[in-house]
């Protein structure tokens, strides 16, 4: 199938899921007053599959995990915070103890929307996620691998799927399956290997140039490729290297625990680079944060280079 219009993970969104109501009667969405100007067309010919509670958020996910229980494959919208952090009892309860499956599909990232505050600011939504069971998490970091993602994430019979949209996007899409992490750079084994998350691929690849390392990039975070991170560092951390740099968009060492249970055969370290945990209480912008977070490339190869220089 062509890809769909949308410069934006979002517009791309709304196009991919806009079509997919047309062609999957089985497909429902769930909005709460954001993005539903982009699905007026769709709420037209579909009234009874796309549905707005208003500023409602744990309304919104109780509708979501009660269109579940009745066979539906509900796709539920909002901003990050408002998606997972607000409504997370709703979350643990209406999918997770009631066994229902549905897509989670939220906007605006760790800080897209800077002059929101803190209140429209979610960087600790996948951490959150994880102290719950069962939940397979996609971060883009393109448009097209956005749909991708959801295609996979709309096919996948009953299982809760969570697709985290940014407005950071990279320069060129990759071909991402929906499970594993991408070879893109291959260095020496026991030179170190960095997992670069989503959208900040392209700042990885920047800040690791002219370095002998592997840069493995994740778009499918839950499950984790474990056997992934294995191959790019497993013969170096039996040689005495095993150095791990995880590079993510959302709060700081959010998947260390993931990474070091793959690695719990094999002599390790771990830098975890993210975001950070104190508030940043200026507006400023996108690319200001993620520099005030040392996510920009001057900043990741100033901490990469320290972590993985040798020590005399």
């Amino acid at each position: 199938m062509d890809t769909v219009a949308g410069n934006t993970m979002r517009e791309r969104f709304v196009s991919f899921t806009t079509q997919r109501l047309d062609e999957d009667p089985r497909l429902a969405v769930v909005l709460a007053d954001i993005t539903t100007d982009g699905f007026r067309p769709a709420r037209a010919r579909h009234p009874h599959r796309v549905i707005n509670v208003g500023i409602r958020e744990q309304l919104l996910v109780g509708v979501g995990g009660g269109l579940a229980l009745t066979g539906l494959r509900p796709v539920v919208h909002s901003f990050a915070s408002f998606l997972v952090e607000r409504p997370f009892e709703q979350l643990k309860l209406d999918f997770g103890h009631q066994g229902g499956g549905g897509v989670l599909v939220s906007a605006s990232a760790s800080y897209d929307w800077p002059a929101g505050g803190f209140t429209h600011m979610a960087p600790g939504d996948v951490a959150l996620l994880d102290t719950l069971d069962g939940w397979t998490v996609h971060v883009p970091g393109h448009p097209d691998e956005a749909e991708a993602l959801l295609r996979h994430a709309y096919a996948a019979g009953d299982d809760k799927v969570y697709v985290r949209l940014s407005e950071q996007s990279n320069a060129a899409p990759r071909p991402v399956d929906g499970a594993r992490f991408l070879t893109v750079r291959e260095g020496r084994a026991d030179a170190g290997a960095v997992v670069a998350v989503g959208p900040l691929l392209d700042n990885v690849l920047a800040a690791t140039e002219g370095m002998d390392v592997t840069v493995l990039y994740a778009t499918t975070v839950r499950p984790f490729d474990d056997e992934a991170l294995r191959a790019a560092v497993g013969s170096g951390a039996r040689s005495g290297g095993g150095e791990v740099v995880l590079v993510e968009p959302y709060l700081a060492g959010t998947s260390s625990s993931a990474a070091g249970a793959a690695l719990i055969e094999v002599p390790h370290r771990i830098l975890a680079l993210g975001v950070g945990r104190a508030e940043l209480r200026k507006f400023g912008t996108m690319d200001e944060h993620t520099a005030a977070h040392a996510l920009d490339p001057r900043g990741l190869r100033t901490r990469i280079t320290g972590f993985l220089t040798p020590r005399p």
